[in-house]
C-alpha cells in the first residue's frame, strides 16, 4: 500500500508538471527577467488545512505565520505579504495544486511556506521545482520528500525543504520507547491511507518487527468516522495501537471505543494527533517534532510576544516550526538580496541559498542548520508525551 501511494503521487505530480510545464517555465523565465526588487513586498504563500478535520493545525500554525511575518521582517531589511491558503485535508491534493499554480504565476513570490502536509507537499514538489520555487514546511514529514527508500519512489525534489525530522527519526523512535520504556509484546498499528500515516506506519512496523515484536497491521479508509469495527480486531493482548491520524478527533475516538470494548491497548499516536483540546484520554501517548519552546529561555520574548497577539490561546507543537520556517525563509532571501545588489534575478537563488542558512538559538531548540546529506535538519529529534489525568501532556522522553 505504502508504495503505491508513493507511485499514485509521482504520477500526480508527473501529470501536473507534463500539464503546466510550458506554461510555468514561461512564467518562471519571465520572472527571472524582469527580477524581484528586495525594497517591494514579497508575497508569501502559505498553504496549510484551515478547515476540515486538520483544522486545527493550519490555525495554530497561521497564527504564528502571522505572528512571524509582523515582527521578523523588518530584521531583515524586507517587507512580506502572507497568503494563507486553505488545504483540507479530506479534499487532497487538489486545493493545494490550484493554490500553488496561482503562486507560480505570481512574480512576487519567491519562495514559498509549507506545505504542511505530506500530501500536498509531495503533489506540489514537482511543480515547484520546475518554476524554480523552494518550498520549506513546518510540518510535512513523509519520509520520501527528502530522499528515497528501498522500494520507494522519491516524491519530492532538491527544492522541498523542511525544519522538522521526518518519519524516518519519528518512527525508530516511537517503536524504541515501546519496547524499551512500555516493554510491549504485540502490537497494532494502522494508516489511513494517505501519504502521511502510511510513510510513519511503516516506519514504526520496521522498527518493531526488527526488535521481535508481533505487529498486526490495519489499513482504514480515509473518511472513517465509526472505528467500531477495527476495535473489534485489535487482540485482547496488544499493548499498544499505534493511531498515526492527521485528526485529533479520530484518535479521541478510537482511544475510547478501545475503552468501551474492555481492550488493554493505549492508543499511540504521532505528531498529527497532538493536540490537549482533541486528544486526550489519559494514558495514552503522543509523539511531536519538538519539545516545548518555553523550555529554553532565549524563547520568553517570542513566547510572550505570541500571547499577547493570541490572547487565550496555548502555546502548541505546530506553530513554533512555524516561526522557524518564515525565520530561515527570510534570511535565505535577504543573503539572496544582497548577492544580487538588492534584485532578485532568479527564484532559484533563493533556493540554493536556503540549503546555508545557520541560526542560533533556535526557536525549537539550539543551533539550526540543514544536513549536508539532504534537506532535513541538522540532529533533529522526537519527543514523547504521555496525556495524564487531567489531559495534559508530559513529556515522558
Amino acid at each position: 500500500m505504502r508504495k503505491a501511494i508513493a507511485v499514485a503521487l509521482a504520477v500526480l505530480a508527473t501529470t501536473v508538471v507534463a500539464a503546466t510545464a510550458q506554461g510555468g517555465q514561461k512564467v518562471a523565465q519571465k520572472t527571472a527577467a524582469a527580477g524581484w526588487n528586495c525594497k517591494g513586498t514579497m508575497d508569501l504563500p502559505f498553504l496549510t488545512p484551515l478547515t476540515g478535520a486538520a483544522g486545527f493545525l493550519g490555525q495554530e500554525q497561521a497564527s504564528w505565520a502571522k505572528y512571524a511575518v509582523a515582527t521578523l521582517p523588518s530584521q531583515y531589511g524586507l517587507k512580506v505579504n502572507l497568503q494563507l491558503g486553505d488545504t483540507p485535508v479530506e479534499q487532497a491534493a487538489t486545493p493545494a495544486l490550484a493554490l500553488d499554480q496561482k503562486a507560480i504565476a505570481d512574480k512576487n513570490v519567491v519562495v514559498m511556506l509549507g506545505p504542511s502536509t505530506s500530501g500536498d507537499a509531495a503533489a506540489t514538489a514537482k511543480p515547484n521545482f520546475a518554476a524554480g520555487i523552494a518550498e520549506v514546511s513546518p510540518s510535512a514529514t513523509h519520509t520520501d520528500l527528502t530522499y528515497g527508500t528501498p522500494g520507494d519512489l522519491l516524491v519530492g525534489t532538491p527544492a522541498f525543504f523542511r525544519d522538522v525530522p521526518g518519519d524516518y527519526i519519528q518512527g525508530p523512535t516511537d517503536a524504541r520507547y515501546m519496547v524499551k520504556s512500555l516493554h510491549v509484546k504485540k502490537v497494532v498499528t494502522m494508516d489511513f491511507q494517505e501519504p502521511y500515516s502510511v510513510g510513519l506506519s511503516a516506519a514504526v512496523d520496521l522498527a518493531l518487527t526488527k526488535a521481535g515484536v508481533t505487529v498486526i497491521h490495519l489499513s482504514v479508509p480515509n473518511l472513517t468516522t465509526d472505528f467500531s469495527a477495527f476495535v473489534t480486531k485489535v487482540p485482547n493482548d496488544a499493548d499498544v495501537v499505534f493511531f498515526p491520524t492527521q485528526k485529533p478527533g479520530d484518535a479521541q475516538s478510537f482511544a475510547q471505543q478501545l475503552i468501551e470494548q474492555g481492550k488493554k491497548a493505549k492508543v499511540f499516536g504521532g505528531d498529527g494527533s497532538n493536540d490537549p483540546s482533541q486528544f486526550k484520554v489519559p494514558g495514552s501517548y503522543v509523539s511531536n517534532f519538538a519539545e516545548p519552546i518555553t523550555d529554553f529561555a532565549y524563547n520568553k520574548a517570542i513566547v510572550a510576544g505570541w500571547l499577547k497577539a493570541n490572547p487565550g490561546k496555548q502555546v502548541g507543537s505546530f506553530g513554533p516550526p512555524t516561526y522557524g520556517a518564515i525565520q530561515i525563509i527570510l534570511k535565505a532571501v535577504q543573503r539572496t538580496c544582497a548577492q544580487d545588489n538588492g534584485v532578485i534575478k532568479n527564484r532559484r537563488e533563493v533556493l540554493r541559498n536556503i540549503k546555508h542558512v545557520v541560526i542560533k538559538n533556535f526557536i525549537l531548540g539550539g543551533t539550526f542548520r540543514f544536513s549536508t546529506k539532504t534537506n532535513d535538519p541538522l540532529n533533529a529529534k522526537y519527543t514523547i508525551f504521555q496525556i495524564q489525568s487531567d489531559g495534559k501532556y508530559k513529556v515522558v522522553q
